[in-house]
């Protein structure tokens, strides 16, 4: 389960890569580590035109419990709704992280390995899905009472690349500008195909070590 990823590609790199018209009216820190109820930037279509919000990482639960960041049963009644256009947004990534399977022998913990496109991070999304949440979010001691925009992406099958290290699932990823379009626009019968691995030589291993920011995308987007 993907609980960690950056984005560090700023504010004007996304609105054109991704073609937004109404952007996030603030300043877009880079955020080398996005962890579960953090705000993020989404993409969404708004009345044909895509615009930038930041919403909390964390879908409502079906039941008591805490926030769903990762869909993978998409033919369940729960997240049916939210599977129409929409409900679907892009996630902007620079990089996504899972955990080693087995600790470290000289750090006696689990490496945090990180995953791109490629070693300069380009920017891709995942296939999102958000929704507006009235309760109360943040911890239990300083709650943050709804209603919130909330965002979650789907997950499928991994590849090669990640199954040694994370071997139940990985995040659907879009690289293309059809993929994206498709994605936001088109009925999920058609939209479903898209909730698959990506191709083995389109993802690699990027960084590895026991650091829970991809502090390299950081240096070599600012650079």
């Amino acid at each position: 389960m993907c609980n960690l990823y950056s984005i560090t590609t700023n504010q004007a790199a996304i609105a054109e890569l991704f073609r937004v018209v109404r952007r996030y009216e603030g300043n877009l820190q880079p955020m080398p580590g996005v962890f579960p109820d953090y705000p993020a930037p989404v993409i969404r279509d708004a009345a044909g035109e895509r615009e930038m919000v930041l919403m909390r990482w964390g879908m409502p639960p079906r039941t008591g419990g805490p926030p769903v960041t990762n869909i993978r049963n998409t033919s369940s009644p729960h997240w049916r709704g939210w599977l129409k256009p929409e409900h679907r947004c892009l996630v902007p990534v620079n990089s996504f992280a899972e955990y080693a399977p087995e600790p470290n022998p000289e750090t006696k913990k689990k490496d945090i390995v990180w995953f791109a496109l490629a070693d300069a991070r380009p920017l891709f999304a995942f296939a999102g899905i958000w929704a507006t949440f009235n309760g109360d979010r943040g911890t239990k001691s300083k709650p943050i009472p709804g209603p919130h925009q909330v965002y979650g992406f789907l997950t499928t099958t991994p590849n090669a690349v990640v199954e040694p290290i994370h071997p139940k699932a990985m995040p659907v990823l879009l690289t293309t500008a059809e993929e994206r379009d498709v994605w936001l626009r088109a009925p999920w019968d058609e939209a479903r195909a898209l909730q698959r691995p990506l191709p083995d030589e389109c993802l690699k291993i990027v960084a590895r070590g026991i650091e829970k920011e991809d502090v390299l995308t950081a240096a070599i987007v600012a650079s």
